[in-house]
C-alpha cells in the first residue's frame, strides 16, 4: 500500500484562524453568536450551559432554486472570505458562518465525500495534524465529528468541526465553579468519572502514526457499532450507527447516539423545549436557545442527567 503524504498545515494556524475570523465577523461574513454560560455539575462533572436567544431566529440554509436541485453546499466551493486555507494534500479549512464560540473553524473534503461514512486515514491525520499546530502555538483545540440522523449534523459533505479549548472558556471567568470546566472526552478518558450515556475512550499521543492514530479511531468505532448490533462491523463506506467522535492532543471518544435531542419541562410540568446536543457533548457544553429551556435547566440541574440518558446509550 502507498504511504499516506502527510497533511501539510499552515505555519502559525492559530493566528491564521483569528485573523481570518475577525475579518469575515467584521465584513459581515460569519455571524457571531454571544452567549451566556452558567456551570452545571451532573454526576459532579463540570458541565458547560450555554444561551443564546439570538440563535432562534439563525437563517435558514438557501433552497435549491430547481425543484429536483442539490441543496446549497457551503463547502463545495466556499467563497474566500470563508477559505482559512488549502490543507493539502485533500482538505481544505473554512471558517464556521454561524458562530457561538469565537474562531470556529471546519475541515472540509476538497472532494465531497458523505458525512454518513466512517472517516478514512487522511482525515483523522488532517484533524490532529491541526490540533499539533495549535500545540506547538501553546494551545489545545477540541475536534469533533457528527455522523447520522440522532448526531447532530446537518451537512451531507464530510466535515470535521474545530474549536479552540481556550475560546471555549470564554465567559467562564466570574461564573460559579468556571474553572473547574475542562474537556469532557479528557476527563472520561483519564480518571474514573462516567456520564450516564455510553461513551468509548483512549488516549493517544503525538508518536502514534498516522495509521496506529486511525486504527485507535476504528477501534472505538467498532466498539460502538458492536454496543447496538452483533455481527462484523466494516470499517469503511457507509457508518451502522449515529454518533459523535471527539478528538484532542491526547484522548479520543467516540458515542453511539439514539436520539438528537430530549423534550424538557419546567417545575410547573409544561413542555419549554427540546434541548438538541451534537458532537460538542464530548466536550462537556450543552446549548438553549429560548429563555424558558435556560431558566428550567439552572433551576434543575438535574434535568441535565435526564437529558444525557436520553441522548444514548446507558452507560
Amino acid at each position: 500500500m502507498a504511504e499516506m503524504t502527510r497533511p501539510v498545515v499552515p505555519q502559525n494556524l492559530p493566528g491564521l484562524v483569528k485573523a481570518a475570523f475577525n475579518k469575515a465577523r467584521a465584513n459581515g461574513d460569519v455571524t457571531y453568536y454571544p452567549t451566556q454560560v452558567a456551570v452545571l455539575t451532573p454526576n459532579s462533572i463540570p458541565f458547560q450551559l450555554r444561551f443564546s436567544p439570538a440563535l432562534a431566529s439563525k437563517p435558514k440554509a438557501p433552497k435549491p432554486k430547481e425543484p429536483n436541485g442539490k441543496p446549497f453546499n457551503p463547502f463545495e466551493n466556499p467563497s474566500p472570505a470563508m477559505l482559512v486555507a488549502d490543507l493539502p494534500p485533500s482538505h481544505r479549512l473554512v471558517l464556521n458562518k454561524f458562530a457561538v464560540v469565537p474562531e470556529h473553524f471546519i475541515l472540509v473534503t476538497k472532494e465531497f465525500k458523505p458525512q454518513t461514512h466512517v472517516l478514512e486515514k487522511n482525515d483523522i491525520a488532517a484533524t490532529f495534524a491541526c490540533i499539533q499546530a495549535y500545540r506547538a502555538e501553546g494551545q489545545e483545540l477540541f475536534a469533533f465529528f457528527n455522523s447520522g440522523p440522532h448526531s447532530g449534523a446537518s451537512q451531507p459533505h464530510r466535515h470535521l468541526q474545530l474549536l479552540p479549548v481556550e475560546r471555549m472558556r470564554d465567559g467562564l471567568e466570574g461564573v460559579d465553579r468556571g474553572g473547574e470546566w475542562n474537556v469532557l472526552a479528557d476527563i472520561l478518558t483519564t480518571s474514573e468519572k462516567a456520564v450516564p450515556f455510553k461513551v468509548f475512550t483512549r488516549r493517544v499521543s503525538s508518536d502514534m502514526s498516522a495509521e496506529e492514530r486511525h486504527n485507535a479511531y476504528l477501534e472505538l468505532y467498532r466498539r460502538a457499532v458492536k454496543s447496538v448490533y452483533l455481527g462484523q462491523v466494516p470499517t469503511e463506506g457507509e457508518a451502522k450507527i449515529s454518533y459523535n467522535f471527539a478528538m484532542t492532543s491526547s484522548s479520543m471518544a467516540l458515542c453511539p447516539r439514539t436520539a438528537e435531542g430530549t423534550a424538557i419541562r419546567n417545575k410547573s410540568g409544561d413542555d419549554v423545549g427540546v434541548v438538541s446536543l451534537n458532537g460538542t457533548v464530548l466536550a462537556g457544553t450543552a446549548l438553549v436557545k429560548n429563555q424558558a429551556e435556560w431558566d428550567a435547566l439552572r433551576e434543575d440541574p438535574d434535568m441535565l442527567l435526564d437529558i444525557l440518558k436520553g441522548i444514548g446509550l446507558p452507560s
